[in-house]
């Protein structure tokens, strides 16, 4: 590897003239025509350094010539440094070894490498190149010691990402309310509405009014896919829609509902960006209020849950046999085709009420105080309702733990805002990610519980 040259640390200004570099590397001068099986003959005592070439025109003018660059570590005219494979090769085809100036730049490095170059050295052992991309804008979170270098870190991060056109660092912790950061702009455009794509849906969102967090598609994915096409799911806390739009999609009657009015806007607009109809009804209430009245809405809406989609057709062969090459039938041809089973409907299609499959509430800081909305909703309705623990919704709760035992810790905190105990047989408690050393995300999945919905 070329290491970068050294610059004066502590610069608060990027110079990128600073990073140019000449170096004298060991060459071999080949006839043209013998390219191709110098190189196989080399193998790793070659050059291989990333965006160099390692064979150049010869730099004795002669065009029928090469310059076939060697490995740094190979010193010397002596090849001290080759294998011994190559020494016998150069030797046997009599090959000329001579040197060659290699001119680098600035754009040879890595953001991580130039920024170890540059930074202060007590510093660079956690060089800050990462960051999360959210369309074209890089959204870092600095520690406080590189802030002096700020505006120079964000101009060397857009410089190596050139899909990036604006870089921003998180100012505070998230606002509790609406769910989104203040930030500062380090480098390139002050643009923040944003479009990205997620479970086949597409997404735009001004980044500096709304919450995205591109490190949660796994979870919205995985929550979406237990939803069922003929399912109706309540997004309580739905920011711009990631669970929502995706669950409209797949064919799901989805209310969904954001008290930051940006991210209602949003969620209008990316409904009609996704051509989704009628099966998505978009609120701007608080997430109490919404619980109640998305539920009395899908009542009176008259909500009956859609047909299950069709069977997939069975191909026919030429003379109206049942064509699968996939399979291959074990069927005696003497004995008449048995009938086909029809596929059972769904137990609940046989009860006359019909309310949400899933609750999603998904705001982990605050989600689980919500949950109070829930005592009572059906009260009155214990006739309506006769299995409970087949026609009441999933709720799927997201929250942050820091305790040892997260399970009984989000369980206990979760009974003791609804006032009831949980079925613990529809109880599941899933890791989301972990967002500080000792502070994690989870999703509590379990069904309403009976003497919670119908409390007086």
């Amino acid at each position: 590897m070329i290491p970068p040259p050294v610059v004066q640390r502590g610069l608060l200004t990027l110079d990128r003239s600073l990073f140019r570099t000449t170096i004298n590397v060991m060459a071999l001068r080949i006839p043209a025509s013998l390219t191709m099986e110098c190189k196989k003959a080399l193998g790793t005592d070659m050059l291989l350094e990333p965006k160099l070439r390692n064979v150049v025109d010869s730099d004795d003018g002669e065009k029928s010539k090469r310059l076939v660059l060697l490995n740094l570590s190979i010193i010397n005219k002596d090849l001290d440094g080759a294998s011994e494979k190559t020494k016998e090769y150069v030797k046997e085809k009599g090959i000329a070894i001579t040197t060659s100036e290699l001119t680098v730049g600035y754009d040879h490095w890595t953001a991580d490498e130039v920024l170890r170059a540059i930074l202060p050295e007590d510093i660079i052992d956690e060089a800050p190149s990462s960051f999360t991309t959210v369309g074209h804008i890089a959204h870092m979170n600095l520690k406080d010691d590189y802030l002096p270098y700020k505006h120079l870190i964000g101009q060397v991060i857009m410089d190596k990402n050139p899909n990036l056109r604006t870089v921003v660092n998180k100012m505070d912790s998230i606002d509790t309310t609406f769910r989104f950061f203040k930030m500062e702009l380090l480098a390139g455009e002050d643009d923040m509405v944003a479009e990205v794509r997620e479970s086949g849906c597409k997404f735009k969102l001004d980044f500096s009014q709304v919450y995205w967090n591109s490190r949660l598609h796994t979870e919205h994915e995985r929550l979406v896919k237990m939803f069922d096409a003929t399912d109706a799911v309540c997004d309580v806390m739905a920011g711009i829609g990631p669970f929502a739009m995706p669950a409209a999609k797949k064919g799901c009657t989805v209310y969904a509902n954001d008290l930051n009015p940006v991210s209602y806007q949003y969620m209008v607009e990316n409904k009609d960006l996704n051509k989704i109809k009628d099966n998505l009804k978009v609120y701007n209430l608080n997430g109490r209020e919404f619980i109640r009245k998305a539920t009395e809405d899908l009542e009176k809406s008259g909500y009956k849950r859609p047909p299950p989609p069709p069977p997939p057709a069975v191909q026919k062969g030429k003379k109206g046999a049942a064509k699968n090459e996939a399979t291959t039938s074990t069927l005696d041809p003497t004995q008449a085709t048995p009938a086909i089973a029809p596929v059972p409907a769904r137990e609940e299609e046989a009860f006359s009420f019909k309310t949400f499959d899933h609750f999603v509430m998904n705001l982990p800081a605050t989600a689980i105080e919500f949950l109070d909305a829930f005592r009572g909703l059906f009260r009155g309705r214990e006739s309506d309702i006769p299995e409970p623990k087949k026609q009441l919704p999933m709720i799927h709760c997201h929250c942050f733990s820091k305790s040892d035992k997260p399970e009984d810790d989000v369980r206990e905190r979760v009974e003791a805002v609804m006032g009831g105990r949980l079925d613990l047989d529809s109880v599941k408690l899933h890791w989301v990610r972990k967002v500080a050393p000792n502070k994690d995300m989870y999703c509590i999945s379990f069904r309403l519980p009976a003497e919670v919905a119908f409390a007086r």
